[in-house]
């Protein structure tokens, strides 16, 4: 036991213990000082100019989503459409038309068919020189017999009520400014036909009275006069005769004239402004 105790006391413990290595992977990151350190960059200036990426050169250009093909082309696309034609009328409806026409006492005469191209013309047109006895349509107008008759009515049972409080005396001329011609809609270079280029349209421009008086068709919708109420009446009261009315408060193209129309819509539908 003695020489244990001795062999234990001559023993000498270590200066400093063993140091441990590090492992491969829990060896720590230095930060590289020569890595360029981020810069915020500061938010874009509303007006400041936008500089587009540019695209890789394989990439093709894609159009927007929402844009339709016809603005990016200027065409529309697909098959060509056919192309329009004159509409036929059937004998049946137009021989009751005509007899409805000599019966309200209008005076007209059958034309020859009417074919300009591209949807221009009427099937079986007549000239209307008088849609009342008494009363000129100036100048003589081509149309459908259909636009005639609403004319003739329209005049009968409210122009010629209306204009008895104005004082003037009777109505002796309806003054047109357009009935058929072949064009597009308000004029345009672009866009749908007009009715007038098939037939169903007339623009009253004015009303001629005995006593030698014209009231012309102009924007009266604050007008207080007679004159006033008089083309307000009319205006309104065409609608129950044409599928369509555009008066002098519709739209600059119609500030001097009354458009009318018998366009036939689904439904029975009526525009009239």
């Amino acid at each position: 036991m003695s020489s244990a105790v001795v062999l234990l006391a001559a023993a000498s413990l270590p200066q400093a213990g063993p140091v441990p290595e590090e492992k491969p992977d829990q060896q720590q990151v230095q930060p590289d000082d020569k890595a360029p350190i981020p810069v915020e960059k500061p938010a874009a200036s509303p007006d400041a100019p936008v500089v587009p990426t540019e695209k890789p050169a394989s990439q093709p250009e894609e159009k927007p989503a929402s844009q339709p093909e016809e603005q990016t082309t200027g065409e529309m696309q697909g098959p060509p459409r056919p192309p329009l034609t004159v509409a036929s009328e059937p004998d049946d409806e137009h021989q009751a038309c005509l007899k409805a026409l000599t019966a309200i006492g209008a005076t007209f005469k059958e034309i020859p068919r009417i074919d300009e191209g591209n949807g221009c013309g009427i099937d079986k047109p007549i000239a209307l020189s008088s849609p009342l006895p008494g009363i000129e349509f100036k100048p003589e107008g081509k149309m459908r017999c259909e636009a005639a008759l609403a004319l003739a009515q329209w005049v009968k049972e409210s122009v010629i009520p209306s204009a008895a409080a104005l004082d003037n005396g009777k109505i002796v001329a309806i003054n047109q400014a357009s009935t058929y011609v072949c064009r597009l809609r308000n004029n345009a270079s672009t866009g749908k036909i007009s009715e007038h280029a098939r037939g169903n349209a007339i623009d009253v421009a004015s009303f001629t009275f005995e006593n030698g008086k014209t009231v012309a068709i102009e924007p009266r919708r604050e007008d207080p006069t007679l004159t006033g109420a008089f083309q307000r009446a009319t205006s309104a009261s065409a609608c129950l005769y044409f599928s369509t009315v555009l008066d002098p408060e519709s739209d600059a193209a119609h500030e001097t004239h009354f458009h009318l129309d018998v366009i036939e819509r689904n439904g029975g539908f009526r525009y009239c402004h």
